[in-house]
């Protein structure tokens, strides 16, 4: 990447693998692991995929049936919650991180709902992310995903509104409403800078008809940063420091 040059794609995709693969070697013999879902993501499916292959046992719950296919083709032993209460360590993308706080906004990839049962569930959460991913405060660049049930939809997207934001429908390339794993749908709602997260993630959830939002408020134990210069982790508000260069 040149310097001064906007990043390309592959560009962009370079940094996330060093992100993921930064995050990956945290992943220790005998570990329950959860795996998020999204573009970034994939690349720590990718990376566990290597580190199994070369010996490392460990044991998969995926977010999505996306990662879960992924995670069966590339040879990575799966479970369920029904066999392991509690997760070890979980690694999972972002769509925004706050710069400070570690607050997050994930979603755009549809699957917020099963990222935030893993997260809760899990003794650790560490997000991967490229450089593009900072931000000063959550929603400048992306809207808050909410999963919210069909029935009522109308009545659930004006409710949201009333909190100060548009609420727009998430409609698959078809054209059709899109449909998460769990059988609902996703209102991107879009509140400017938000100053609150804290109070708007409560404020969402009192909704009837919400089912989760996209706001990790204090979840995220560590962040991997990648950048032109190398991945960071982020661990808390006092610490940054470099990793691999």
């Amino acid at each position: 990447m040149s310097a001064g040059a906007p990043p390309t794609n592959a560009d962009r995709d370079a940094l996330k693998r060093a992100a993921a693969e930064a995050a990956v070697e945290l992943v220790e013999d005998g570990m329950v692991v959860g795996m998020g879902t999204g573009s970034t993501a994939f690349f720590a499916v990718e990376a566990l995929a290597r580190r199994h292959a070369q010996g490392l046992r460990f044991v998969g719950i995926p977010t999505s049936q996306r990662t879960g296919a992924q995670a069966s083709a590339a040879g990575i032993p799966l479970t369920s919650f029904a066999k392991h209460r509690q997760i070890d360590l979980t690694i999972d993308g972002a769509d925004e991180v706050e710069r400070g706080t570690l607050n997050l906004i994930k979603g755009l990839g549809g699957a917020l709902l099963r990222e935030k049962i893993v997260a809760s569930a899990s003794r650790r959460l560490v997000i991967i992310v490229d450089e593009t991913k900072l931000v000063d405060r959550l929603g400048l660049r992306t809207p808050a995903p909410v999963e919210v049930v069909a029935f009522g939809l109308e009545a659930t997207q004006a409710s949201l509104e009333a909190l100060g934001g548009s609420a727009r429908l998430r409609l698959s390339p078809g054209g059709d409403p899109f449909v998460t794993d769990s059988g609902n749908h996703i209102l991107d709602c879009g509140f400017g800078a938000i100053t609150d997260p804290a109070r708007l993630e409560e404020r969402i959830g009192r909704i009837v008809g919400v089912v989760e939002s996209g706001l990790f408020i204090g979840r995220a134990g560590s962040v991997f940063v990648a950048d032109a210069a190398g991945v960071h982790r982020l661990d808390s508000p006092r610490a940054h420091r470099r990793i691999r260069t």
